[in-house]
């Protein structure tokens, strides 16, 4: 009887509520199950079930696993949110981003109360970085609180050795270029590039700081990661932070191998793109560029023109993900922007998508020769899945430290030039990328110079490293196993104690 309870695990996963936080840690979840057969619960608010409620349905009629979903009432009422504003993502306005954040903090009591409810018997916590209080949850439960890091481990490494060594300090110049401390490989970078709250003490700064000291204190944490793509990084953060981690990616392509789940991930429904397709499968292979910076960014205006411009006068078909900030330009912008539609379209040049992208059906499209991308982790794992290099444009976040890695370690990118890190949708006239640069940037990946050809390569060798992850006898694999038992191994600990 023993051994059985200890063989069976119940494992609560809880996702902050950002898509691009969200759409990751449900594919861990599902892996989880999948492999694990371990019975799991995604505790998370109405307004973002939709984002991944068709997958785990699927999960559970099709394939029998168990997966199913607690739901929290938001607090949009209290907080001042019209209802079903839920979710930090492009289209929520500045002015009500901090309300999403006020909302999301007042989840606790009720993460809290279902956690310690009578009837649930939990046995180990995964829940992402931003919910840092876990950690005390678990601690009260005598069960392990594993992190979900929704970034690189590399981008981690580069963040706790800031905080740990203050390299920044020690340099006259934002414009100095200098060594970031103790990593395996000797990258450089200036201040413009570091977020602020590295620079400057700062609200997000004392949240950063939180999240890491309850991180270390952690039984452990998980990446959307492999270790071919960040070996040296996964021993670096085990044996110089001294805690445990674990690389179980890339999670979508493990997770997402039948097309109808690459064809409603990320979208509350099924959406039929019957013409992207026809479009892209019309084009020849490696020579459409495909164009996203993610789910949380919006260009202005001007920078729109440059972009649409680089991609007309480019000697290759294209892509591109629009997403259009709702200002006072929004007459021009959108005048603009249909003029440009319509032209690329008679043209047979370009194709438009507005919003909400099947991305893994097109990155996988052989037609697709590369990206141009803000890197996001998501996006960044998913070119590397199917062996595209990039064009890195990075934004905010810890969006520049992803530059550094596939740039100058793996050697897979080419910088579209982006010299200063912003906030988050934060552009002054001095961001402005000028089409020149884009256009140049462009060609050096899509051409057929050494150069490029050398970079396909390298991206065609990380992609059948990240299929191999996967397989049984894989890193991937033998990690999400190792975790499993290790949790297995730790119930049976406490059951024996009680």
């Amino acid at each position: 009887m023993l051994s059985h309870e200890a063989n069976s695990l119940k494992v609560i996963f809880i996702p902050f509520i950002a898509t691009s936080h969200i759409i990751p840690m449900v594919d861990m979840a599902r892996l989880f199950a999948i492999h694990g057969g371990v019975d799991i619960t995604i505790i998370t608010t109405a307004g973002n079930i939709g984002i991944f409620q068709n997958s785990i349905n699927r999960d559970f009629s099709n394939h029998g696993r168990s997966i199913k979903t607690h739901i929290l009432e938001f607090p949009a009422e209290k907080v001042g949110l019209p209802v079903g504003i839920e979710t930090f993502n492009a289209d929520i306005p500045p002015y009500m981003a901090s309300k999403v954040l006020e909302g999301f903090e007042m989840l606790q009591p009720q993460i809290e109360n279902y956690l310690f409810g009578e009837t649930l018997e939990v046995d180990c916590i995964v829940s992402d970085s931003f919910y840092p209080w876990t950690v005390e949850v678990a601690s009260k439960l005598g069960i392990p609180r594993i992190v979900f890091c929704p970034t690189s481990i590399f981008s981690r490494c580069v963040e706790l050795s800031f905080e740990q060594d203050q390299t920044h300090t020690k340099v006259d110049s934002d414009y100095d270029k200098f060594t970031i401390f103790g990593l395996p490989h000797k990258l450089e970078i200036t201040r413009l590039q570091l977020p602020d709250w590295i620079k400057e003490t700062n609200r997000f700064g004392e949240r950063m700081k939180v999240i890491n000291d309850t991180t270390s204190r952690s039984y452990g944490a998980v990446f959307n990661s492999f270790y071919d793509l960040e070996g040296a990084y996964e021993e670096h953060y085990k044996n110089v932070f001294g805690t445990k981690c674990w690389s179980l990616g890339p999670v979508s392509l493990w997770a997402n191998q039948d097309v109808s789940y690459k064809a409603e991930r990320g979208h509350k429904k099924v959406v039929q793109e019957d013409g992207l397709f026809k479009w892209l499968n019309s084009k020849k292979e490696n020579s459409v560029i495909y164009v996203s910076f993610g789910s949380m960014n919006k260009f202005p205006l001007p920078q729109l023109i440059e972009i649409a411009h680089a991609l007309e006068a480019s000697s290759h078909d294209f892509i591109w993900v629009v997403r259009t900030k709702n200002t006072n330009d929004k007459e021009l912008e959108q005048g603009f922007m249909e003029e440009f539609e319509k032209r690329v379209k008679e043209s047979n040049k370009g194709y438009l998508i507005w919003g909400w992208a099947p991305q893994l059906l097109i990155l996988e499209n052989k037609a697709i020769g590369a990206i141009v991308t803000h890197l996001g982790w998501n996006t960044t794992i998913e070119s590397i899945n199917v062996g595209l290099p990039m064009v890195t444009w990075p934004l905010f976040s810890e969006q520049f430290f992803h530059e550094k890695l596939v740039v100058d370690v793996l050697r897979i990118g080419v910088s579209v030039g982006v010299r200063e890190w912003r906030n988050w949708n934060q552009f002054t006239s001095e961001d402005l990328v000028k089409r020149e640069d884009i256009g140049k940037a462009i060609g050096l990946v899509m051409e057929n110079g050494k150069e490029a050809e050398e970079m396909r390569l390298r991206a065609k060798g990380l992609s059948d490293d990240a299929k191999k992850a996967i397989l049984v006898g894989g890193s991937s694999y033998a990690n999400l196993r190792q975790l499993i038992e290790e949790v297995r191994a730790l119930k049976l600990q406490r059951l024996n104690g009680n």
